[in-house]
């Protein structure tokens, strides 16, 4: 396989089988603003490849255009050919043209699954409905019959009972299963999956992502996977482009892309994503900057900006260049290049430069040994159940009652850093809430810094809400979008009379890397890592001495998670917090915890410090969460072995 280039223009490598699409020369825009610019690739039949970058790089862009679903105000250029039928160049064909083909010859597996299915049908009848409108199936009893079949295929336990339920009634997992049985009911010969498992636990992750796989070589079909993820790339992928800035930036094989990055984009992207890689003072590595927005980008090398290496040179675009090994890169510095007139190691100003916290003091190993236990916990949770009851199936039937947690107990230590993980519905966040006040638990005790809250009122909660404070996973789902940022870090601090709120913000801006200024602004304004800080800037308004975190980091791009790692890392030290961690990514809290305590079903089944889970888990469920939790190398391994 070799990157086949002309000047000025990006490699395109060839395919590996008969070519199923070739993207050449696409552009996407809106008005005057360029989006996506001069992309080119080919994806030839049974060939897997992945499409990375951070959020605003133009990936999704890019995998909507190949299906022709771009927004009405935005127009797309160059040539999108499919190899059937007869050729069709999407970029130019009807409206009745795409509509022959979208489900038929391409499909689509999108990030959120809830939105991608309509509320008010049952699962049954959309996945029959995907059959009966490409006439693959002409009668509808066949057709709920092939749905079942489609749903038994994806691995949906109950099959017959899933195709008569609603979307809602479905867990995540679930639900993304059953939009892959519906992309892939009409064996199309393409097929886009944009984000596919971000909200996904490990589990459920490996599960969906080996679904995928089985159904494009079960249908000797292409894939296009586009994520920020690089070891899920790893895992499912033969081939991986790169993007930033609209353009793709490097291409080739899976194993020298990861391995040997030419791009320093690329190179940066693959440390950020190594939660294990850290510096003298226990920082992870991150790409300097954010993702300038659309129409920001520079002239040249549009990497120069966030770039440690750029010089003068960059200003102007480089050559595209092919090379033998596959690789196709346009950097006046490649990463690994042979001869280098600079230091490239990185040093303390380009770690600065990544708009965190200065002076930030030295991390302790969080895989060591958990710290030494103080004489008084700052929580403590002494065999806590939680039960819900349901509404009735029946009209005689008794209530289902759901037990959330099944008598919980742990200690976290003043200053201690303590993790919780495990799949989605195991009790973690119901867990959480209870922590925060924000629910009560149907027996047991809570202790929070020697106050029993499980029976409080609120009214007498007001201590809870100055000592202890949350961050949410979803900042754009937890920030007043009708709120400024300065009233929206304020508001805590308002609430408690605080003497002077604003001037506090803009102190609390300034420690979480943003600029004052950005007080002024609404939260659509922001990224999403820029709205995870904020979120960080209010949740530490009260100056509290415990803070809880669910799930962070778990939509942010690699090196937005990074920042915000180290940021929340830096201010736990500085601040002397005592941190609880829930996430379903065992390696955030790999690298950010002491403890870890392994939660099942509402029950902890392990509990230990974090070296020790990690390297000599003891109960099955431990092990098998470990099994599944995806990395670059060893999804480089596998794909060696398969090879």
């Amino acid at each position: 396989m070799s990157a086949l280039a002309t000047p000025g223009r990006p490699p395109v490598v060839e395919p590996a089988g008969e070519p199923v699409i070739d993207v050449t020369s696409l552009g996407v825009s809106v008005g005057d603003l360029t989006l996506v610019e001069d992309v080119s690739f080919t994806i030839g039949r049974g060939e897997r490849v992945g499409l990375i970058g951070e959020s605003g790089s133009g990936k999704s862009l890019t995998g909507l255009a190949l299906l022709g679903l771009l927004p009405d105000d935005l127009r797309a250029s160059g040539s999108v050919r499919l190899s059937a039928p007869g050729g069709l160049d999407i970029t130019t064909a009807t409206e009745r043209e795409l509509t022959r083909i979208r489900g038929r010859d391409v499909a689509m597996v999108f990030q959120e699954p809830m939105t991608a299915l309509n509320p008010t049908m049952k699962v049954g009848d959309q996945v029959a409905e995907a059959l009966l409108v490409h006439q693959t199936v002409t009668d509808r009893r066949a057709a709920d019959r092939r749905a079942v079949e489609l749903l038994t295929d994806v691995r949906l336990a109950d099959p017959a009972d899933v195709a008569r339920a609603y979307p809602h009634q479905l867990s995540g997992g679930q639900r993304q299963r059953v939009v892959l049985a519906i992309a892939l009911a009409n064996d199309p010969a393409l097929l886009v999956c944009d984000e596919p498992t971000t909200a996904l636990d490990v589990t459920v992750q490996a599960l969906v992502l080996d679904l995928v796989v089985r159904g494009v070589e079960a249908r000797d079909a292409a894939l296009l996977l586009i994520t920020h993820d690089l070891a899920v790339v790893a895992t499912t992928c033969e081939r991986v482009l790169v993007m930033y800035g609209g353009r793709i930036v490097e291409a080739g094989p899976v194993d020298q892309v990861f391995t040997r990055p030419r791009h320093r984009y690329t190179a940066g992207l693959v440390a950020a994503s190594d939660l294990t890689r850290l510096d003298g003072r226990g920082r992870l590595s991150t790409i300097p900057g954010t993702v300038p927005p659309a129409g920001g980008f520079p002239d040249g090398c549009v990497f120069r900006t966030r770039c440690a290496h750029a010089s003068d040179e960059c200003a102007v675009a480089p050559p595209w260049t092919g090379t033998d090994d596959g690789h196709g890169y346009a950097c006046y510095h490649p990463a690994g290049a042979p001869r280098d007139d600079r230091d490239h190691s990185t040093s303390d100003d380009a770690v600065a430069s990544d708009g965190l916290v200065a002076g930030a003091t030295e991390t302790s190993d969080a895989m060591g040994a958990a710290r030494p236990a103080r004489v008084a916990a700052a929580i403590s949770v002494r065999d806590v159940t939680r039960e819900f009851v349901r509404a009735r199936r029946s009209l005689t039937g008794p209530k289902p009652v759901v037990r959330a947690l099944r008598g919980a107990s742990f200690e976290v230590q003043p200053g201690e850093r303590f993790g919780i993980v495990g799949e989605s519905g195991c009790g973690k966040s119901t867990l959480l809430r209870i922590l925060g006040g924000l629910d009560q638990p149907t027996s047991g005790a809570v202790v929070i810094e020697g106050t029993e809250i499980g029976s409080l009122p609120e009214r007498r909660l007001r201590f809870l809400r100055e000592r202890l404070q949350l961050m949410f996973q979803d900042p754009m789902g937890s920030l007043d979008p009708r709120m400024r940022v300065r009233d929206i870090v304020a508001e805590p601090l308002v609430a408690q009379r605080h003497p002077a709120p604003h001037e506090r913000v803009a102190q609390l801006l300034t420690e979480v890397g943003l600029q004052p200024e950005a007080a002024h602004r609404y939260p659509h304004q922001f990224s999403g890592g820029q709205r995870q800080r904020i979120s960080i800037a209010r949740a530490l308004a009260p100056r509290p001495g415990i803070l809880l975190a669910d799930e962070p980091v778990s939509a942010l791009d690699v090196s937005v998670r990074a920042q915000v790692l180290n940021l929340i890392s830096d201010l736990v030290d500085e601040l002397d917090l005592t941190l609880v961690l829930v996430s379903h990514d065992l390696s955030v809290v790999r690298h950010l915890c002491d403890r870890v305590a392994v939660m099942s079903a509402g029950e902890i089944v392990e509990i230990g410090p974090t070296r020790q889970i990690w390297e000599s888990p003891q109960h099955p469920y431990t092990q098998r969460l470990l099994a599944a939790v995806p990395t670059i190398a060893g999804g480089l391994g596998a794909a060696r072995k398969r090879g």
